[in-house]
């Protein structure tokens, strides 16, 4: 497995369609903050990632404060990665009237596994539009978050399997007038396969000389070296045994992994080591020791030191605390 692909996996990215939209000219609209069509979703996301795929006619996308402007036709998809609000416009003549749409409004119209049509505007062109959401694991996403733009334009119409994935999600949506078991199951697959799609491609275009975690996957040796460490995080790897298997010397793999990654290798997977035994402590009912093995550690007190470093809680505080948080929500 390859690392991009064990961090997909880990994050527990989940897709939702929420609207079928069509705008006209005349209104640009703020849309409400990502987290309140969250929490109407699925409550309890952590990081939301609003996503809009352009299916007819031009779009208009830009951040609340106003810079840059974003233009899209019909086959782009436009990503929000780091969760901000932003503005949304049919590209037609005359001049443009600010609208907030709050999220009472929204909630009026909106319905947990069901995808909402939506008018505005009147005249002129229309654009048309199928808006939703990807929630993932915050601390877990953050390697790919983190090396994403706010604002990520990809176009979808003729790249392989992406062109597939934005023409299902058409019919879908059509479909959408007259739900059938399991729809809105197949639009949020649909919507994490687009996503991928989109980091693929935002991976296969970065220019020469560009450093973050996503530049290290494209790395020859790097790229390798970060697929074995999530191929098996437990493993107890050193810097040489790395390098070995990358076919690198020690210090070159290091330099090059900085460089690219922006930490040594051991801190890396320390790192990420704890990210996955935070999920861990959050989602299941193992013990600890069987959760500090299973992330390479050998003993329960080294695993205890670990973590509280990382966290500034022990292991046990932080299952305690998500947990009432956890029924908090639920009630």
């Amino acid at each position: 497995m390859d690392a991009l692909s064990d961090v997909l996996r880990a994050v527990r990215l989940t897709g939702a369609v929420f609207l079928d939209a069509e705008l006209r000219s005349g209104c640009s609209y703020l849309t409400p903050p990502p987290e309140a069509i969250g929490a109407l979703h699925m409550p309890g996301a952590e990081h939301i990632i609003p996503y809009h795929l352009v299916t007819e006619g031009r779009l208009r996308a830009s951040l609340p404060e106003g810079d840059p402007v974003v233009e899209l036709k019909a086959g782009e998809l436009i990503l929000f990665p780091h969760g901000d609000r932003h503005v949304l416009a049919s590209v037609s003549a005359g001049e443009l009237r600010h609208i907030e749409v709050s999220g009472e409004e929204l909630y009026s119209l909106l319905r947990p596994g069901e995808v909402t049509p939506w008018k505005s505007g009147a005249g002129g062109e229309a654009t048309r539009l199928v808006c939703g959401y990807l929630a993932c694991d915050r601390r877990l996403s953050e390697p790919i978050i983190a090396g994403l733009p706010r604002i990520l334009r990809v176009s979808v119409k003729d790249s392989g399997i992406a062109s597939w994935v934005e023409s299902s999600v058409r019919f879908s949506v059509a479909e959408s007038a007259m739900p059938r078991p399991g729809g809105a199951t197949v639009l949020a697959k649909l919507s994490e396969l687009l996503f991928v799609e989109a980091i693929r491609q935002y991976i296969e275009t970065l220019p020469p000389g560009q450093t973050g975690w996503l530049a290290g996957l494209r790395d020859r040796f790097v790229g390798r070296a970060l697929a074995l460490l999530h191929e098996e995080p437990a493993h107890a790897w050193t810097v040489d045994e790395l390098a070995r298997q990358v076919g690198l010397s020690r210090s070159a793999l290091a330099d090059r992994f900085v460089e690219l990654v922006g930490q040594p290798p051991m801190q890396y997977l320390t790192r990420w080591r704890l990210s996955l035994a935070a999920q861990q402590l959050l989602s299941g009912s193992r013990a600890l020791t069987q959760i500090a093995e299973g992330v390479g550690y050998d003993s329960e007190a080294a695993f205890n030191r670990a973590f509280k470093r990382e966290f500034g809680v022990p292991p046990a505080t932080r299952r305690r605390n998500g947990t009432a948080a956890a029924a908090g929500k639920a009630a």
